[in-house]
């Protein structure tokens, strides 16, 4: 889970109302290091994808305000979470996510169909929510089974000039260096100018149960 994601989890949904919305990993997006020329960006527009810390499971209670295990109801899980972006659109980048939620119940008696919340956000620069989708998938239990499973969709949109690094920034990042100079040492993401500009053109799209307060306190402390 990367540091974004525990912060998002931390403080944006906790706030959820407000906004009215285990680790993400990174692709080819990333800058890494070319021997011999310095440092090469192969940055994409498109955003890692993940779940926050403690919004992958929900449980739901047979009791109003109980929180034992002798009154869990319906436990589920989200998983599988896939992504599929697509760079074609004018203007935008478009990441189409998709995952599979695993559902658990206790009381097997009858065909039941349960609905859970989720949510799906874009996340720049570590902190900042700039867009929120609310969704829901169900979950259909038949008679005397106890395991269901379901499977969720949605869309995030990226504006593509804000994921894109300045003409300068990318040229002190990616301008090639000969050994013995000054500037071979030194490492131009340390430029606070030039680090701030990536992590401002840095988007995450994440995704997770939408969870009220209590319910993220009980998955971070069980």
């Amino acid at each position: 889970m990367t540091m974004i994601a525990r912060r998002f989890a931390a403080t944006c949904l906790l706030a959820a109302g407000v906004v009215a919305l285990s680790g993400c990993k990174h692709g080819g997006g990333d800058i890494v290091v070319d021997e011999g020329v310095g440092i090469t960006a192969v940055r994409s527009h498109c955003p890692a994808v993940g779940i926050p810390d403690y919004t992958g499971d929900i449980t739901l209670f047979s009791t109003p305000g109980a929180n034992t295990a002798d009154a869990i109801d319906v436990t589920a899980t989200m998983t599988n979470v896939r992504s599929q972006c697509d760079e074609q659109g004018e203007g935008a980048v478009r990441a189409n996510v998709s995952f599979d939620v695993l559902a658990r119940r206790s009381d097997t008696h009858g065909a039941r169909q349960v609905t859970l919340p989720w949510f799906i956000t874009v996340l720049r620069g570590g902190s900042a929510v700039v867009t929120k989708r609310i969704g829901s998938v169900t979950v259909s239990f038949a008679d005397g089974q106890d395991r269901a499973q379901g499977k969720g969709q949605g869309f995030a949109s990226i504006d593509r000039a804000a994921a894109t690094l300045p003409a300068d920034v990318r040229n002190k990042i990616t301008q090639k260096r000969k050994s013995g100079e000054a500037e071979a040492s030194t490492d131009p993401l340390a430029d606070p100018q030039v680090k701030a500009a990536v992590v401002s053109a840095t988007f995450e799209v994440l995704t997770g149960f939408q969870l009220d307060e209590k319910q993220i306190t009980y998955n971070a402390t069980r």
